[in-house]
């Protein structure tokens, strides 16, 4: 197994907060767009567009990854992100729009499938889980600051936001210069891992967890752009300033997350994580105090660290070396599916309370539901 620099270590971490970039650097400036742009669909859609490219693309990058290898395909994903990314601030068509914002999810895709394979294959054991970890706080460290900047950048002009696409390319240098251009020392992993089995029943789980975690998560990032200005009279930067505290929320649980594994196992501390979503959205919908607001901030963001990061590492661990490219492109397509699946929460109700009440009880519901399905899990491994 090949060793990486410190200087490689963050490259990863660098590159991973692309995926979490995708959708939500313009979520601050949205209106402003929609505007300008005069698009005729549900503003929503330009954030979750590359969550449905992600779902398409992601059958094909298990393929991808194994045929061309992770050094390669992460490249082949960070050249179309930063040109996709960048080129939505010029095109005034909405199918066009629609088209780019669509195979900048395929990139997304083969950014985010790539940089966890490197990770798995680095990486072992209790490291590999606080890399996970870790991953899952760059994710959220992206969010704060790319959500805070494209909040300052729609200010000062509404296609600023755009050009913040552009990290993929400074990422593209760090992974040349850093990163190890072949797994060819995974041959003594792929010799352990061998007598491993598949537990199909885990990984449908575990799919099926990181689609509606995200779904979740992701109402509040559809929904509070629109939501905040409408009944809070937030401007732009606030809004930006109000979803990075979320994700610095987000970045605290992570750090947590691998402490609280050990206390509670990984499925409690995943139905943990949708208790606080539920406690979030319980808030959102019943208060129109701008103080509280911090609460739902702060629920959401531990329902996120607790979840998303967690099941990352769980896919990780179910896996052999064979099926690994297939199964991080699975837990691709949970994840972005759940950010598209968003997107129709708001055909409920034009009124964002009865949305957040409807969201409550599918918090609560799904909470309840998965808490059944790993304690059936852990009872049949225990008798096998």
């Amino acid at each position: 197994m090949e060793k990486v620099s410190n200087f490689g270590i963050f490259t990863l971490l660098f590159v991973s907060s692309l995926t979490i970039m995708v959708g939500t650097v313009i979520a601050p400036s949205l209106l402003g767009i929609v505007k300008q742009l005069s698009f005729g669909y549900s503003p929503s859609w330009l954030i979750t567009l590359p969550s449905l490219g992600v779902v398409v693309f992601a059958p094909l990058v298990g393929k991808w990854l194994n045929r061309w290898g992770t050094f390669k395909l992460l490249i082949l994903g960070l050249i179309p992100y930063g040109i996709l990314g960048v080129a939505g601030a010029y095109i005034t068509n909405d199918v066009l729009l629609i088209v780019d914002r669509f195979l900048l999810g395929g990139a997304t895709v083969v950014v985010q499938v790539s940089v966890t394979a490197f990770i798995a294959e680095l990486f072992t054991g209790e490291t590999r889980m606080k890399m996970i970890a870790w991953q899952g706080m760059s994710i959220e460290f992206g969010g704060v600051v790319f959500l805070a900047l494209g909040g300052i950048l729609s200010e000062i002009h509404w296609q600023f936001p755009f050009y913040i696409y552009l990290v993929a390319l400074a990422c593209l240098l760090l992974v040349i210069k850093t990163l190890p251009k072949n797994s060819d020392g995974l041959l003594q992993e792929e010799v352990k891992d061998s007598s491993k089995k598949e537990d199909k029943a885990k990984i449908n789980i575990i799919f099926y967890a990181s689609l509606l975690s995200m779904m979740l998560f992701f109402v509040g990032f559809v929904t509070l752009p629109l939501y905040l200005p409408e009944s809070f009279s937030f401007t732009e930067s606030q809004t930006g300033y109000y979803m990075a505290f979320i994700s610095v929320m987000a970045i605290v649980t992570a750090s947590q997350m691998p402490k609280m594994v050990k206390f509670l196992g990984d499925g409690k501390t995943v139905t943990f994580g949708f208790v606080f979503f539920t406690l979030s959205f319980l808030v959102l919908s019943s208060t129109g105090n701008q103080g509280l607001l911090i609460l739902a901030a702060v629920f959401m963001g531990i329902g996120f660290g607790f979840t998303i990061p967690l099941l990352n590492h769980m896919m990780i661990e179910t896996s052999t070396l064979k099926n690994q490219g297939k199964n991080l492109g699975l837990f691709s397509m949970g994840v972005f599916g759940g950010q598209f699946l968003s997107t129709f929460i708001q055909y409920i109700s034009n009124d964002y309370k009865a949305i957040y009440s409807v969201t409550t009880i599918l918090a609560l519901s799904i909470g309840g539901l998965l808490f059944y399905l790993f304690k059936k899990l852990d009872r049949s491994n225990t008798s096998v």
